[in-house]
């Protein structure tokens, strides 16, 4: 490939992780604001395009969805960030076509599953929720081949892996209306999207050059992807807290729970992941004991990943990775600054958004040192496979 479709490619790479940070950030201000089922149908908001906005649509919309009456300043959010999320999808697909562009086979199993994606789109809005299913699992798994055959540098691949992982995104996003914001779902909506991010980061770092001379670093990289591993097991369990309304479930006491250190919990009632069909888990089922759980195992795992990446910086440190060293243990401490901040004020909108997008960050932090410890490889690919 010429060096301008590597430049093509590291922008668009870039300029799509940049909107997946937003897209991530805005999911979290949505959540976070009980938005979630502000539009009780998908992809339309109450049979619109956008929105209801003229007082006759307010009231179709409300004798059509009787048990979800209409509210524009929770609609619009839920609506806006379908938006974005479909902006995002265009400019993944971007990426991925020009990144398979010179290989048939894998050019046309992204436009297959493109095409497939909007298909399964109509079906479901047609009602035929199995062939939507069917036509969605194609979407999917045909950039998903793709990826895995297609005899490119990393980036290449991950930037059609990407592909794959959005569409699932967009199909989390589905269900976490239909099955009315079941935990296990919008925990795995917010895992997609940090996925998303965190695909896009890495190509586009690795499009842009970053890596290292030689193996000089291998050693360390391991423990790189063990703190990410780390990380993303609390990203999940973030989001898990969130589904679950637990994030106060302590009160606003800190290190203490509910003024104590070890209150009454029940952990076996908390990691429930599926509870059946038709419970709507807007505002939380579970009780107190089962919330406390949550938000305790929550706090451990937040100390688990402060500790092991603040020596994780100390580790790259010493082995001449001195600016990636400071700015992870930067953006872990404000994480942790704000975790604390959640608890003590109360859950404000503004803290708990930006607790989501540091978390987003630190993983990109983690990604763009695991990128520097990474053998620069040759971008320039070899042609057809």
């Amino acid at each position: 490939m010429a060096p301008r479709t590597v430049k093509i490619l590291r922008g668009i790479a870039l300029l799509a992780a940049v909107f997946a940070f937003g897209v991530v950030m805005f999911g979290a201000f949505v959540r976070l604001s009980n938005a979630g089922l502000s539009c009780p149908d998908w992809p339309t908001c109450y049979g619109k395009v956008a929105w209801p906005e003229h007082q006759h649509e307010i009231v179709q919309a409300n004798e059509a969805f009787p048990d979800r009456p209409f509210e524009t300043h929770k609609a619009w959010r839920e609506q806006v960030h379908r938006f974005l999320a479909g902006t995002l999808g265009m400019l993944v697909l971007a990426l991925a076509l020009i990144a398979s562009w010179r290989t048939a086979w894998a050019r046309w199993c992204v436009i297959a599953g493109a095409i497939f994606a909007a298909i399964g789109v109509t079906m479901y809005m047609r009602g035929e929720h199995v062939w939507s299913s069917v036509l969605s699992a194609f979407a999917i798994g045909l950039p998903l081949l793709a990826s895995i055959g297609l005899k490119r540098p990393g980036a290449w691949r991950i930037s059609v892996l990407a592909l794959a992982v959005i569409i699932f995104q967009a199909m989390l996003g589905m269900w976490t209306v239909t099955l009315l914001l079941k935990p296990i779902v919008v925990m795995g909506h917010l895992l997609g999207g940090i996925t998303t991010f965190a695909l896009l980061a890495y190509a586009g770092l690795r499009f842009a050059g970053l890596g290292a001379p030689d193996h000089g670093l291998a050693d360390l990289r391991q423990w790189i992807v063990l703190g990410i591993v780390l990380l993303i097991a609390q990203i999940a369990l973030g989001g898990w807290t969130s589904a679950n309304y637990a994030a106060l479930a302590c009160g606003t006491d800190f290190p203490k729970c509910l003024g104590q250190w070890a209150p009454p919990t029940d952990f076996k009632e908390a990691f429930v992941l599926w509870r059946g069909i038709g419970v709507n888990y807007e505002g939380g089922v579970l009780d107190m004991a089962a919330r406390s759980a949550i938000q305790i195992a929550h706090r451990i795992g937040a100390l688990v990943v402060f500790c092991y990446v603040l020596w994780l910086a100390f580790r790259a440190s010493r082995r001449g990775l001195r600016a990636f060293a400071v700015l992870l243990s930067v953006v872990l401490v404000c994480q942790v600054v704000l975790g604390i901040s959640n608890v003590h004020f109360g859950l404000p909108l503004p803290v708990a958004t930006l607790h989501n997008g540091v978390a987003a960050l630190l993983l990109a932090v983690l990604i763009a040192t695991l990128a520097r410890t990474q053998k620069t490889e040759s971008l320039q690919g070899t042609g057809h496979d």
